[in-house]
């Protein structure tokens, strides 16, 4: 149901083929006022090609612009204002979600081609806190989206589990830690030790040379370290997978940092062979003067290898092992110089499929105008703020519908659901202030009112005892009460497009936060369950809208309860 695309052929044969039909495509507009029409052809482009005034050319093809879903043409200065044939797309609006369901508006372009998605990455021994929401819920949302394009997505956990802060945490342990603590309660004593190291570390920074030692023992598979290394890392995997299950989040890897270890050795050797590595200040190189970078630092003067020599490896494991079309990089926006330089040393490397690398940054989540910092001990737990909007759904249930069944299944659904939208209903370069109780709003812009709407829907199917195979035989001469709502519908699939094309799952938020406040203003205005020889074909407008909203929720990790 692409209009774009059949107004441009109509205007291509008129042409003349003066203009391709792509690029006719490209030039037809959305205007922003309905009662400008549904289309709208600016003119002035064809003035060039065709010697004339673009009012003259409006008025010359108006006339002759014909097909059955075109209603009327009207000449604005040098604008063509066409509007749709309401009856006739609606009627192929509802027929097409009727036959194709949830994969209404499923697009092709992907051709089966992987993407991975490096995402979420949180680093072991610490908890796992707001500020690790956004890349995991922007990742799960555009890895959602991308296979709606006809992409296989690729999810990879790259944990945080190698580094010199492991070398600090085992310093810590060693001179401060309980083990029955740690077992007992193991995040949060493991945090308590890391933020006791960096306090007294102020006042005595010989103890950052004993967390350099410790990591270099690390490095170099000290029985010891490894095995207190191991323990941090399975202790905080158990508390990780708790959270990604109440966020329905799964992976299909989780090769964190050090599983490159075996695999840098190559890496530094392939630079050597390829003559990119320098010396300076002791330490191993490659130069970015020409691409106006700094120096990526591979190996520091103690031969100890950085996060950039890991990356690389990393990079150069999925391609061979998915052999990806794109590879994403869902991480903050403070690290885009680090992406440029990694880009850049594999393009100097000679892999062409370095262009193909996308670093997709976003904003902060702040406290109070501040970055939340692990160290300082300003941090906010994600598993708190989960369970706390869960419980509030719950006692919303059992204020306004305490009969509901399945109340806890529902709770989780909505207090889960209002978190992952709060942050993907922004734009991801935006900087989000952390507000509790901003993010649990059941009412405005938010999840729960989009999961709300949809209940609605479901509420009035079964009211009428709504079958989905039963679908109208006879429509109504018009639909011009149902148009905001059909013709929102039609705008589901360059939606979808949209979030994938700039990775921006915020595309799809805002989009159906628009089809369900229509719907809803069309519902109070309209008595869809009175007998009347409409009803019906409202019924399956109102089933088409469920279809949409659900799909739509999907693509952002956020189930649809059908009451609430």
């Amino acid at each position: 149901m692409n209009f774009k695309k059949e107004l441009a052929a109509v205007l291509f044969e008129l042409l003349d083929q003066e203009i391709t039909a792509a690029e006719l495509e490209l030039m037809i507009e959305k205007p922003k006022n309905a009662t400008h029409g549904d289309l709208a052809f600016p003119c002035f482009t064809l003035a060039k090609v065709k010697r004339k005034s673009p009012n003259l050319i409006a008025q010359e093809l108006s006339g002759k612009i014909q097909a059955p879903i075109f209603e009327k043409v009207e000449v604005v200065g040098a604008y063509l204002n066409i509007f749709l044939n309401k009856k006739l797309v609606s009627e192929q609006l509802v027929n097409s979600i009727f036959e194709q369901k949830g994969h209404f508006a499923d697009l092709e372009f992907g051709a089966g081609g992987h993407v991975t998605i490096d995402m979420s990455s949180p680093n072991i021994a610490k908890p796992f806190s707001m500020g690790h929401l956004r890349s995991t819920v922007i990742g799960n949302s555009i890895a959602l989206i991308t296979e709606k394009c006809g992409y296989k997505a690729i999810k990879i956990n790259h944990l945080g589990d190698w580094g010199t802060q492991f070398g600090k945490l085992i310093t810590a342990y060693k001179l401060w830690g309980d083990a029955e603590k740690v077992k007992q309660n193991p995040i949060k004593e493991l945090l308590a030790l890391y933020i006791k190291f960096h306090e007294v570390a102020e006042a005595d920074p010989s103890l950052e040379d004993q967390g350099r030692s410790w990591f270099k023992r690390l490095e170099d598979g000290d029985e010891e370290a490894l095995s207190l290394w191991q323990w941090f890392r399975d202790e905080s995997l158990k508390e990780f997978s708790r959270i990604y299950e109440l966020m329905n989040v799964e992976f299909d890897s989780y090769a964190g940092e050090a599983f490159y270890n075996d695999k840098m050795d190559r890496i530094v050797k392939l630079l050597e062979e390829k003559q990119l590595l320098i010396e300076s200040d002791q330490a191993q190189v490659v130069e970015l003067t020409e691409e106006q970078l700094p120096p990526c630092l591979i190996k520091k003067s103690d031969g100890a290898t950085l996060y950039a020599t890991r990356d690389l490896a990393a990079a150069l494991y999925r391609k061979e092992n998915y052999d990806f079309v794109q590879s994403l990089y869902v991480v903050g926006h403070e690290q885009s110089l680090h992406f440029k330089q990694l880009i850049a040393v594999l393009g100097k490397m000679g892999y062409e499929w370095a262009e193909k690398m996308v670093h997709v940054p976003f904003g902060m989540m702040l406290k109070d105008g501040k970055k939340m910092s692990t160290r300082k001990g300003k941090v906010v737990l994600l598993e708190e703020v989960l369970n706390e909007s869960i419980a509030m759904a719950r006692h919303n249930i059992e204020e306004k519908n305490p009969n509901l069944a399945n109340k806890d299944v529902v709770a989780k659904q909505v207090g889960v659901g209002a978190v992952i939208f709060h942050d993907l209903k922004n734009n991801r370069m935006n900087d989000i202030e952390f507000s509790l109780e901003e993010m649990l709003r059941f009412e405005g812009e938010t999840g729960p009112y989009v999961q709300y709407t949809f209940a609605r829907a479901c509420s009035i199917l079964r009211k009428a005892n709504w079958q989905a195979d039963s679908q109208p035989k006879t429509y109504p001469n018009s639909w011009d009460k149902e148009w905001k709502v059909a013709s929102l519908l039609m705008e589901f699939a360059p939606a979808v497009k949209r979030a994938c094309d700039n990775y921006d799952p915020s595309q799809v938020a805002k989009y159906i936060v628009d089809l369900a406040q229509a719907f809803n203003k069309y519902y109070a205005e309209v008595k869809v369950l009175e007998e009347s020889m409409e009803k019906q074909a409202r019924l399956a407008l109102v089933y088409s809208v469920t279809v949409v909203l659900k799909e739509g929720l999907r693509l952002l990790g956020i189930e649809a309860p059908e009451e609430m």
